[in-house]
């Protein structure tokens, strides 16, 4: 890169810090970007800084959101009584894309991972309790990805509200629609037959 004039070098370098975007991507959208009239460009500048100005976590659900409360936890219409626990923000949009669950979400904003030296403490649980103290909840649904630290997350959970009598579900993993059985792993196929249910 030392061939790149330093404008174009320093944005191929800020663009390879995005997740999923290595090297020749950034330097493709670093190209797109510059052969961009400057409208264009200056639209997509703005977008970037307004988001990050305007854009702050739910004071109920930690979700992210441009208002607080959010849409979803200010919506009467939705079943405040059940809530769905996620590990991001991203997880709501993809939850909301199904357009099956009317209840209210809360957004963990991480996972348990003593590994990486994420405690209970250092995710938005203690909101959760307060909000099921305050709360008429009947249901906790518990939608931590299917991975060692959402599994370690969602088993800390349970343990912690059981007592309170509050019935709490796990979602169902297992193979996906159109997957073939002889590529799914040891632990899918485990939690496929865990979680059958009867036709």
């Amino acid at each position: 890169m030392r061939y790149y004039a330093k404008p174009l070098k320093n944005l191929i370098a800020e663009l390879s810090k995005l997740p999923g975007i290595g090297g020749k991507t950034a330097q493709r959208l670093a190209f797109h970007i510059l052969s961009m009239n400057e409208h264009d460009a200056q639209a997509l500048a703005e977008s970037i800084t307004t988001a990050k100005r305007e854009m702050k976590f739910c004071s109920v659900c930690g979700n992210l959101t441009d208002e607080d409360p959010c849409s979803i936890c200010s919506d009467q219409s939705r079943d405040h009584s059940l809530i769905c626990v996620v590990e991001s923000s991203r997880d709501v949009f993809a939850m909301e894309r199904i357009r099956e669950f009317n209840g209210v979400y809360h957004v963990l904003n991480g996972a348990i991972s003593p590994m990486d030296g994420i405690g209970p403490e250092d995710i938005n649980l203690r909101s959760l309790i307060l909000r099921l103290q305050s709360d008429d909840v009947r249901e906790l649904i518990l939608a931590t990805n299917p991975n060692i630290e959402g599994e370690a997350t969602a088993m800390y959970i349970a343990k912690l509200v059981k007592p309170a009598g509050i019935k709490v579900t796990r979602i169902a993993h297992g193979i996906p629609v159109g997957g073939d059985l002889e590529y799914a792993d040891e632990v899918t196929l485990s939690k496929a037959l865990e979680g059958r249910r009867e036709l």
